[in-house]
């Protein structure tokens, strides 16, 4: 069935007109997806501090982990819809501010238990504006360039600010004054201009006029519509992005959250600058294989589109010639999806990273945890990317932002496994349940591999 046949015919009524662009846009809204990912991860190599300074369990500083990945879930599933209806920059501004409210909550509330737990729920809230809404605004921002680059560009910016985020607090906190303080600050320096930046960036989804006096349990509909993933794509979904999605955050947690806390002892007084160096190490390398995973994925060529402009609302069935498939392939020649090849390497990588994990369970080597480190952020950045541009082939302009909060909603879910093997860690040694993450790897990778060869990739949404 054409996707536009499930929208409601109010969706369609009223289509935002052309959006002239001006060159570099996309910058100013990569920079605030930069700040609110420097919000979101300069808490993580802090963990060891706040077991140190601030008395707290293993238990406890994980579920402040997992209390980000509670408060991401509504900025990542409400934030794209409402922009979809309201605009992205309304949006992306309250998430901006959010973010320096977080830190400013943690600033002064780090002696406490419960300032913790609200400022990283605001920080989960921030983090899960800028990456939905943040991811679809720089692809549209980036007018006539391909969806790849659009996705490595929004991809690279959240992970760079995840990256010197945990790096500058991990140095403040091992060796500058006011640990529990200064990372915080240095967060806010970097945040204030930010909103008033936003401001001057083209709006490319105009408020709708008839979703203004919308009543609201249509609107409340109208935003479910938007999270629902189109019906051909569906398959694919369910079989090659939703085995892979929760293993990119799940990596990262088990890199620079588990890792840490199984060798520290090894490290004595450097742990916290070791935290933050396996944090920095995992988040570079997934930063550095980021270009492989779009030429892995491979790109199409739609040629619709002007430099200089988006046209937003319009959402139109592609045409499938007789011999072509719907990546846009006839035969071996044109420029069409590499199909699966992506999303097993990513899935491919992890297995290798959690079996290293495993490995690392029973020795217990610093040297061996870098390597695993390395090996696990590999495999979350060819999974970031590669799940980005399926979900952005899957999706059309009126529930790009939508879907990617689904994807980023499923990906961060991984984030909370450090918190369920602290939980279990009472019955459980840590060799018996990392073996079993890995066993789970090589499941997924399975999955993904037959999905892979089943299904053939969305065709780009347009």
């Amino acid at each position: 069935m054409p996707e536009t046949q499930r929208m409601p015919e109010s969706r369609q009524a009223a289509l935002p007109p052309a959006v002239p662009l001006r060159p570099g846009a996309w910058r100013t809204v990569a920079a605030a997806m930069f700040a609110c990912g420097w919000g979101g991860n300069q808490f993580t190599p802090l963990l060891l501090m706040y077991r140190r300074l601030g008395g707290y369990s293993t238990l406890s500083v994980d579920a402040f982990l997992g209390a980000y990945v509670v408060g991401l879930v509504p900025g990542l599933l409400l934030a794209g819809p409402v922009s979809d209806r309201r605009g992205r920059r309304p949006v992306l501004v309250a998430g901006s501010v959010a973010s320096a409210v977080a830190s400013l909550v943690l600033c002064f509330g780090g002696q406490s238990a419960w300032p913790i737990y609200v400022g990283r729920l605001i920080t989960g809230f921030a983090v899960g504006i800028a990456m939905s809404v943040g991811s679809s605004w720089v692809k549209e921002l980036s007018g006539g360039t391909d969806g790849g680059l659009a996705a490595r560009r929004a991809a690279l910016c959240q992970t760079a600010g995840f990256g010197l985020g945990a790096g500058v607090a991990g140095v403040l906190a091992q060796w500058g004054p006011w640990p529990m303080v200064s990372p915080y600050a240095v967060h806010l320096l970097l945040t204030a201009a930010i909103p008033v930046l936003l401001l001057r960036v083209p709006e490319t989804r105009p408020p709708l006029a008839h979703a203004a006096g919308r009543p609201a349990r249509r609107l409340l509909t109208a935003l479910v519509e938007d999270l629902r993933v189109p019906a051909p794509a569906r398959r694919r979904f369910r079989l090659v992005v939703l085995p892979m999605a929760p293993w990119v955050f799940g990596a990262a947690g088990l890199a620079y959250a588990v890792m840490p806390q199984l060798v520290g002892f090894r490290v004595g007084d450097w742990g916290l600058a070791y935290a933050t160096g396996l944090t920095v190490l995992t988040l570079g390398a997934g930063a550095a294989v980021q270009p492989v995973a779009r030429w892995l994925h491979g790109e199409v060529k739609t040629g619709e589109m002007k430099t200089g402009e988006v046209r937003t609302g319009e959402m139109k069935p592609r045409e499938v010639k007789p011999g072509e498939t719907n990546t846009g392939e006839r035969g071996n020649g044109g420029t069409g999806t590499r199909t699966g090849r992506a999303p097993v390497a990513a899935m491919a990588v992890m297995l290798l990273g959690a079996a290293l994990c495993a490995a690392n369970a029973v020795l217990l080597s610093p040297w061996l945890a870098a390597v695993t480190a390395a090996t696990l952020g590999a495999g979350y950045g060819l999974a970031v990317v590669s799940g980005l541009l399926e979900i952005q082939r899957m999706a059309g302009p009126d529930d790009l932002a939508g879907l990617t909060g689904v994807y980023y909603m499923l990906a961060y879910a991984g984030f909370l496994l450090p918190t369920v093997l602290a939980g279990l860690s009472s019955w459980l040694s840590y060799p018996l349940m990392l073996a079993a993450v890995a066993a789970a790897a090589l499941v997924c990778l399975g999955l993904v591999v037959t999905g892979a060869r089943v299904t053939e990739p969305a065709a780009p949404a347009r």
